[in-house]
């Protein structure tokens, strides 16, 4: 007890209960951040994960833009009642080309990191359209004037191009060919396989039913590509991280 009763000297001195949570934090900080100078890497390398295409990257900032991530979480915790719900747990890899990533913990809807492939591209036109109308204990706002916001992606050379500055390996040829396969991602009437080539798995679709290039179909090309780059039927975790 005479120790315990010695921290009172802390509390009644702020330099020394300053000088003392420095100390504290600082041998925290070391303990969790040394470490990692002797990891190769710390991020394991997952096949599957690719850039986003040039209308998926569209939808992102569009969903960054309209504060989706205020809402949604994009990280599935490795715990049963979240892998239960939504899927397997999140992997770091899964979000590196991501900038800003969407990791948090806030949670008013639920989480979308797998939402990818859930529903069809109608249900998605409908819920940013009128929530309630499929969800109707929802508090989500509408989202209908996405629809009547046309879109030309006339600077999306330029946003890959910021992207690969940052890391992102875009290649030349994904950027020649952006313009291109930012309106063909949305019309599957035309030649899609290059854009196929350049980016695996990517859904072509009329997402939002209508004859223009919108918001809404940038939007829900992002959502449509969330959590489909990983086959997690033949995914096997390395152990050794």
């Amino acid at each position: 007890m005479a120790f315990l009763d010695k921290h009172a000297i802390l509390e009644k001195s702020p330099t020394l209960l300053l000088t003392a949570s420095l100390l504290v934090v600082t041998i925290g900080g070391i303990v969790e951040i040394a470490p990692l100078f002797w990891l190769e890497n710390t991020i394991e390398d997952v096949e599957g994960v690719r850039p986003y295409s040039p209308l998926e990257l569209t939808g992102r900032d569009i969903y960054i833009r309209e504060g989706c991530y205020v809402c949604h979480s994009q990280m599935i915790r490795p715990m049963r009642d979240e892998v239960e719900r939504y899927g397997h747990y999140s992997l770091a890899a899964e979000s590196k080309y991501d900038h800003p990533h969407q990791w948090g913990s806030k949670r008013t809807g639920p989480d979308v990191a797998r939402v990818g492939g859930r529903y069809s591209d109608a249900w998605h036109v409908d819920h940013l359209m009128d929530p309630q109308s499929v969800v109707p204990e929802s508090i989500m706002p509408k989202y209908a004037f996405l629809a009547d916001a046309r879109i030309d992606g006339e600077h999306i050379e330029a946003l890959l191009k910021t992207h690969r500055f940052v890391g992102v390996p875009y290649t030349d040829d994904m950027i020649a060919s952006a313009s291109a396969d930012f309106k063909v991602q949305a019309d599957p009437d035309e030649d899609w396989d290059g854009l196929v080539e350049r980016y695996p798995g990517a859904a072509v679709s009329n997402f939002d039913g209508q004859p223009e290039l919108t918001e809404m179909d940038a939007l829900i090309a992002y959502l449509q590509v969330l959590g489909t780059m990983v086959d997690f039927s033949t995914f096997t975790p390395d152990a050794s991280r």
